[in-house]
């Protein structure tokens, strides 16, 4: 399927609801805001909807509709019916040119379900992940593997990922390497430069997340016991930004509260994740994104999960899958802050990810595809960015 051609301006709608959606299709929204070529629609379906809203005012993103359908503890297949419902109403309204989704997320998958069900093309940003097993992560995987039959555009971060779409027979010519955005927004926050670090002290700083369902329960709360034998050490400052799913907090909460050395806060907004993420020495993550962001800034990140869709940071040796076993993660950290050596080798890493254009690439395609003429060509060249000339470069603390 290709797309009309049409006069510009394009309309194009992003849906997202989610705060990693926002934070990698801010830099989209934000060039096509400033473009003639482009109308952008932007669509918030509310699946995170406490961290949207002042995120995506100081990202400089205007939001044209909001939708409601969150409700405590539901299950993903009312979810997913809500936002199918929702959003095809919102579609058949606006009857935009494409519809933009990002990732793998619930939103992702029903935002590019919606646009289907009117004929409207779709274009994937973060397409060709995979792990190779359908349920890890869960729903992720299976949600990125159906948005890929769907999609028009599928706008690869990767080599890696393009490689994978054309083996499930994407057709190349509607494969686009692009590097990933995620780098585009986060060197444009720390160059805004207005974010505040949660560390205090002069302790070693180590930057703790997890919120996938498949960690939640006795898994999360034996991980959380481990962190709390590491900030025993007593040369560990610990920052944990705690998600506000119940799940996760009743995991978490009694294992990591009450200690000197753990700082148990609220979601932290982007500003103050990037400088927190910049003042930090050491990451433990189940994040996706986070994989992507931290070895630019030169920090090692343990990947506390057992699968992971972004191989490249591992094998660039910029992070290291460590699984969820409680001692192999300790052993993991203590590894990483008692010996230098093997320190300055993942933070000297370099960051597979992109160059900071990858927003560029994306719109330029578009333009193209559309047939309006664009003011710039698309960056050309490897897409393999050094890291900054040293860990801490881009930090605000």
């Amino acid at each position: 399927m290709s797309p009309n051609i049409i006069s510009a301006p394009v309309r194009a709608m992003l849906v997202l609801g989610t705060r990693p959606e926002a934070i990698k299709l801010a830099p989209v929204a934000r060039a096509m805001a400033a473009s003639p070529l482009f109308d952008p629609i932007v669509v918030t379906t509310g699946q995170h909807r406490e961290m949207l809203h002042q995120m995506l005012d100081l990202l400089r993103v205007e939001v044209r509709t909001e939708l409601d359908v969150m409700r405590d503890r539901q299950e993903l297949s009312k979810l997913t019916a809500r936002l199918v419902d929702g959003l095809g109403e919102v579609v058949r309204e606006h009857r935009p040119d494409l519809v933009i989704v990002q990732g793998d997320t619930t939103t992702a998958l029903t935002g590019a379900l919606a646009a289907f069900y009117e004929h409207i093309p779709v274009a994937h940003v973060e397409a060709g992940l995979r792990t190779g097993v359908l349920d890890n992560p869960f729903p992720e995987e299976a949600n990125r593997r159906l948005i890929g039959r769907l999609a028009r555009w599928h706008f690869a971060p990767t080599p890696r990922a393009a490689q994978h779409l054309t083996a499930e027979g994407v057709p190349a010519t509607q494969v686009f390497t692009t590097g990933n955005t995620v780098i585009d927004n986060l060197l444009w926050v720390l160059e805004e430069g207005t974010g505040n670090s949660l560390f205090r002290t002069g302790l070693r700083r180590v930057l703790l997340t997890l919120h996938r369902r498949e960690n939640q329960g006795d898994k999360m709360r034996a991980m959380g016991k481990a962190m709390r034998r590491l900030a025993d050490r007593g040369d560990v400052e610990m920052v944990v930004p705690l998600h506000k799913s119940p799940a996760v907090r009743d995991a978490l909460l009694p294992e990591l509260t009450d200690h000197p050395n753990i700082r148990v806060v609220e979601p932290l907004g982007y500003l103050d994740f990037s400088a927190t993420l910049a003042a930090c020495d050491l990451v433990l993550t189940d994040s996706g994104g986070i994989q992507e962001e931290a070895p630019s800034l030169g920090k090692p990140a343990l990947v506390l999960r057992t699968t992971t869709e972004r191989p490249e940071a591992v094998e660039a040796g910029a992070a290291r899958l460590v699984g969820t076993e409680p001692e192999v993660i300790l052993n993991a950290a203590i590894h990483l802050l008692d010996d230098a050596e093997a320190y300055e080798r993942m933070a000297t890493a370099g960051n597979p990810f992109g160059d900071g254009h990858a927003t560029d690439r994306i719109v330029a395609q578009l333009a193209e595809d559309f047939g309006a003429d664009a003011e710039t060509e698309p960056p050309s060249g490897p897409l393999i960015a050094s890291r900054p000339d040293g860990p801490g470069s881009y930090s605000t603390a």
